[in-house]
């Protein structure tokens, strides 16, 4: 039966050593409880990092734990002490973390971090292969695991695999100045799908692929290699019933009320108010800043003194690491100074608690205060602002939100602000103090109908539905590729047939692409390819190249040559002239390309004898997309009534007669003999013209895995050089 592996940095366990008595607790993380029933489901297991290094226990304790562990369907992965402080602590939170969330003064790039964050994604990768079978699917958690897709998709490239990042995916100029940018890039797209929270993070990470690997983007689609990868965005939500439920009991007169909760009533009349600010001491979480709003509302509204307070519970977060004891410290300080300001005998305007609470205490304190104050500077998602909202089970209570947290984008029912404008801050403060009960109760209720329909099982059903789809995808991928029994009965009916005619493109077909088109002539290993050739078959090189270029490149051999797509035919070591074009449209069509060249850095035009070819394969690739439309719409009526066609390339866009194409050419050769064994190869738009006019019987074969009527496609140019080799 096939499984789900589950792998995140931590397993979803608490493991406790007392005096060598080992406990083992289930945690109680959003994550933990989001994949709850997937990994019940089956046999799935779920791997991750025990959180205990491997060299603090003697080997009798580590293999009692391990059978432990896979009591629960969990595997350890086997991290050192040294593991966790340069992979984790190190390069996870100093370099990743820091970035993802825009604090690049935080940030610390060192190769040795990076080095351990290489090894500990390898050791992920070696537990995760050991326990994987055919068949199997692997969903990958989280930023401390960006190499992990592509270590396992080199390993075992038929294995789906699912990707979901829980923090922010910076913008490209962001990510930009990350060292190892394009490894971990290139790591992450070992996954068949990319999930983020939010649409901007989705946009952000694929404004990265198409800038720095320059890879092919449509819509939310990559084109990588031989796969199509998917990429989505799936807010991540909460349980939900749990939250609910939870608050209903605790509202129920026949439930003894904590001593937290008696407390908390002892402050609650009808005049005074409770602001809850629930966090982990984290510097993304604009604790200092909210403190600071905070101040500013009660000197701008001095009416307020006495009548609010704001509970402040800061979860312990890192508190080892400089920044984080920084944060602590300025945050005592600032409470300090503030309650020394405005405080009274018989009131104190900040309540701080630096602590954990269990979940029931959280309840109460939700459920006891009239506003949720979640103003984070940068956040993934926020799963407090929705435990906030599922507890409201009388249908009042205030959300304000940071419109920098991940939550804000489905949460609009919320306040929403800019958490550095302290003038809007205490705005909306006031207002949510003084918001009338019936508009509490409206948006709370629509607020609370979305997260219940949009529960965290729901976010993980979702991600793997989609994850499924996927294998489609793949599937109709595998069905067109040339290999196996379909690759073994080409080369098997070319040696037996006698006539036989070969069709070839030059440009990303027999060659790779260049920066400047000139730079591609051939190589000799390419020439000795094509004689081999030229003596079991009519060879023809057909390409949208001008004829001086091909004359001084393939001039000196004996094939078949066809240039600027079907207007000059070689052969005999002769040229013959098939069509006759006119030219005089370049002069009006030449002025604008040039306004896009000028307009668009990197781009330059490309003078054919019968075409002109605008060439951005250099260039900005978000900008060359704007440029490429508009292009289009300016030149879309000029060339339908001048009998003009426009052809869009692999990164250009060529004018050229409607009049010609190697469709035409493919025809017109076709008559010239009975060949009973016809292949043709090409990568681009301009070559489904051939695949069109040949026969029902030929070898149609396609470079690249776009949209295509070919029967066939082929990686890239380096597998057709195969190919070609295994012919002759």
């Amino acid at each position: 039966m096939n499984k789900t592996i589950i792998v995140s940095n931590r397993l979803p366990l608490q493991v406790a050593i007392d005096e060598n008595s080992l406990t083992i607790t289930p945690s109680v993380g959003g994550l933990a409880t989001g994949m709850k029933s997937v990994h019940a489901e089956g046999n799935g297991i779920w791997v991750g990092w025990s959180g205990i290094p491997e060299d603090e226990i003697d080997s009798a304790l580590s293999i009692e734990v391990d059978t432990k562990i896979r009591n629960a369907k969990c595997v350890s992965v086997p991290l050192s002490s040294e593991d966790i402080e340069d992979y984790y602590e190190g390069f996870s939170n100093r370099a990743l973390w820091p970035l993802f969330h825009y604090f690049m003064e935080y940030t610390y790039f060192e190769q040795h971090e990076w080095e351990a964050y290489k090894r500990a994604n390898e050791k992920f990768a070696e537990v995760v292969i050991d326990n994987l079978e055919d068949g199997d699917t692997v969903w990958v958690h989280d930023y401390q695991l960006l190499l992990l897709p592509q270590l396992i998709k080199d390993k075992k490239p038929n294995t789906t695999i699912g990707f979901f990042l829980h923090i922010p995916f910076p913008s490209y100029e962001i990510f930009r100045t990350f060292p190892w940018r394009a490894e971990i890039l290139t790591g992450m797209l070992g996954a068949d799908l990319l999930g983020f929270h939010t649409y901007d993070y989705e946009r952000h990470f694929l404004s990265s692929v198409k800038r720095i690997l320059r890879l092919d983007v449509n819509f939310n689609e990559i084109n990588y290699h031989d796969r199509i990868i998917k990429v989505d965005s799936f807010p991540m939500g909460i349980d939900y019933d749990k939250f609910y439920n939870t608050a209903l009991k605790h509202h129920s007169e026949t439930i003894k009320k904590s001593d937290l909760r008696k407390r908390l009533e002892e402050h609650l009349t009808e005049d005074k108010k409770l602001i809850l600010s629930i966090d982990r001491m984290d510097y993304t979480k604009g604790i200092p800043n909210r403190i600071k709003a905070f101040e500013y509302f009660l000197d701008t509204y001095p009416e307020y003194k006495e009548k609010v307070r704001l509970v402040m519970l800061a979860v312990p977060s890192r508190s080892n690491v400089p920044q984080y004891q920084k944060l602590k410290r300025e945050t005592d300080e600032l409470v300090g100074r503030i309650n020394g300001k405005f405080a009274t005998v018989s009131w104190t305007p900040i309540w701080y608690y630096y602590r954990s609470l269990p979940f029931e205490d959280l309840i109460d304190l939700y459920i006891s205060s009239d506003i949720a104050l979640i103003t984070p500077i940068r956040d993934g998602m926020n799963l407090v602002a929705k435990e906030y909202v599922a507890t409201r089970i009388k249908g009042d209570g205030v959300l304000i939100l940071s419109e920098m947290a991940g939550a804000s984008k489905e949460m609009n029912e919320a306040l929403l602000i800019n958490p550095n404008n302290f003038q809007n801050f205490a705005w909306n403060l006031k207002r949510a103090l003084t918001m009338p009960l019936e508009e509490q109760k409206t948006r709370i209720k629509f607020l609370q109908k979305r997260l219940k329909r949009y529960d965290v099982e729901k976010w993980a059903k979702e991600f793997l539905k989609s994850l499924e789809a996927t294998k489609q995808i793949k599937n109709a991928i595998i069905t067109k590729k040339l290999s196996g029994d379909y690759e073994n009965h080409l080369i098997e009916d070319f040696k037996n047939k006698k006539k036989k005619l070969v069709l070839l493109d030059y440009d990303g077909t027999l060659v790779g692409f260049k920066d400047n088109p000139q730079d591609a002539q051939p190589d000799e290993a390419l020439f000795k390819l094509l004689d081999q050739l030229q003596e079991q078959s009519t060879l023809v090189l057909i390409s949208g190249r001008d004829k001086d270029t091909f004359q001084r490149w393939f001039g000196h051999k004996p094939y078949n040559l066809v240039t600027d797509h079907g207007v000059w035919l070689y052969e005999k070591k002769e040229w013959v002239q098939l069509e006759r074009l006119k030219t005089d449209w370049m002069q009006s069509i030449r002025p604008i390309l040039e306004t896009f060249r000028d307009s668009t850095p990197s781009t330059f035009i490309e003078t054919k004898n019968y075409s002109l070819a605008w060439h951005y394969r250099t260039a900005d690739p978000e900008l060359a997309k704007i440029r490429t439309m508009e292009l289009n719409t300016v030149l879309t009526s000029m060339v339908a009534n001048n009998g003009l066609s426009i052809l869009q390339g692999n990164k250009v866009i060529e004018i050229k007669s409607s009049n010609v194409n190697k469709g035409r050419v493919v025809s017109r050769l076709l008559t010239q003999n009975d060949y009973d064994f016809i292949m043709v190869l090409g990568d681009d738009w301009t070559d489904e013209y051939m695949f069109e006019e040949a026969p029902e019987s030929a070898y149609t074969i396609k470079v690249g895995f776009t949209k295509t009527k070919a029967k066939y496609q082929i990686k890239d140019p380096n597998q057709v050089r195969q190919l070609l080799q295994k012919l002759i």
